[in-house]
């Protein structure tokens, strides 16, 4: 860790002087999409976790509020045990360094991972009524917020698509749908980022829940969509199908709020993953071109997949995948890509190491690129009786990856 970290010097001190520990030592645990920092502080019978969120960026008061509503509904998230709002620091319980992600990625059991996280979810959704009612809605104004970032950063800045009106127009109308899908669910606690990143395998009271302060009460597909169709991992289509129509009929034998059959059930969670995953698809790229963070770039395909999956599946969402016309010049020439580019934070800094790291998150961004490509042909339709967008000339609007304009 750099020894010029003036938040690190902060941490240390507030540890000793506020409330008299002295660890063995202090070494970087993790940081996520935001600003903040976890750092593991390991003393002589225990480790603890701290949460870094520096004031200016941050605001730790979500998090403390939120943790308060879980905590009596049994759910594991780490115990607060010291928090300073002024300074931004926060003294947890540490869940260890396992998350579903690792540990799936390593073969462990999905059915028992699963299995206890759909279970925890369960007892949020039922059990949370009171506690969702402390939070704020997950209505028209957030729903539409998010959706506007996949226009703006990865259609116009990530590929540097001209659109034309009437593809405007088409997305309009499918966030307008989206908006009223979304709302017209049974609303219950959201975690809004549940899935394999923020889940900790634990020995016990598995598992563990983590970066819950964005909470909002909203749709009830919203976190097992999170869940099961994880911008991290995939699974086949029918074992996802298998999990969600288990799910259902555990919340329907609590007398859970689950859709009139299974077929609703399956549509409010297919739909609102679409405004998920369109989210995603913006603030991946955003992470990137706003913020420096170039590690979600290979994210991307998986997240275009399931896009592009879905509205396949529902012909309200056709127009999204229909043909269109592919005219020439609908990218912008690499002369102004470059010019976007350079604007980012990784690319106006100064320095050769700098510059080096820069040039090297370009191709990594490249490669994103490329991945969009790979997905959108891995999906193109295929074999007799799907023709559409198999004609010169036409290709599906979020398909349009496969022409060398759109990807480099």
């Amino acid at each position: 860790m750099p020894e010029n970290d003036a938040r690190l010097a902060l941490l240390q001190g507030w540890l000793a002087r506020d409330l008299c520990l002295r660890p063995v030592r202090i070494e970087r645990a993790s940081s996520d999409a935001s600003f903040r920092r976890y750092f593991r502080v390991v003393c002589q019978d225990c480790t603890l976790i701290v949460m870094d969120a520096p004031p200016a960026t941050e605001d730790v008061r979500p998090y403390l509020r939120v943790t308060a509503l879980l905590e009596p509904l049994g759910i594991h998230v780490p115990h607060i045990y010291e928090a300073d709002v002024s300074q931004g620091l926060v003294l947890l319980e540490d869940l260890g360094s396992t998350h579903y992600l690792a540990q799936l990625s390593a073969g462990g059991d999905a059915q028992r991972l699963y299995g206890d996280a759909l279970q925890a979810l369960a007892e949020i959704q039922l059990r949370g009524a009171a506690a969702a009612a402390e939070l704020s809605p997950y209505d028209r104004a957030p729903l539409a917020r998010e959706l506007a970032l996949m226009p703006e950063w990865f259609l116009d800045r990530h590929l540097a698509l001209e659109l034309s009106g009437e593809e405007r127009e088409t997305i309009v109308a499918a966030f307008e749908f989206l908006i009223g899908e979304a709302l017209s669910q049974p609303e219950v606690f959201v975690h809004r980022d549940y899935h394999s990143r923020n889940l900790m395998v634990l020995g016990e009271r598995n598992p563990g829940v983590i970066d819950f302060q964005d909470a909002l009460r909203g749709p009830i597909g919203y976190d097992l969509v999170s869940l099961l169709k994880d911008c991290y991992i995939s699974w086949p289509r029918q074992r996802v199908l298998e999990w969600v129509n288990g799910y259902r009929a555990l919340l329907q034998s609590r007398g859970g709020r689950v859709g009139g059959s299974p077929a609703q059930f399956l549509r409010w969670f297919d739909l609102i993953g679409v405004q998920r995953h369109i989210k995603v698809l913006g603030i991946f790229a955003r992470l990137w071109y706003r913020d420096g963070k170039p590690g979600y770039l290979r994210d991307l395909p998986l997240t275009l997949d399931y896009v592009r999956e879905t509205c396949r599946l529902y012909p309200e969402l056709a127009d999204l995948s229909a043909p269109t016309s592919a005219s020439p010049g609908r990218r912008r020439s690499r002369r102004d890509r470059s010019a976007c580019s350079e604007a980012s934070p990784r690319h106006v800094a100064c320095g050769g190491a700098r510059r080096a790291a820069a040039a090297n998150h370009r191709h990594r961004a490249e490669a994103a690129r490329r991945g969009c490509r790979q997905a959108a042909h891995r999906l193109s339709p295929r074999g007799a009786g799907q023709s559409r967008g198999q004609g010169r000339g036409h290709q599906p609007f979020l398909a349009r990856g496969k022409d060398s304009r759109c990807f480099g």
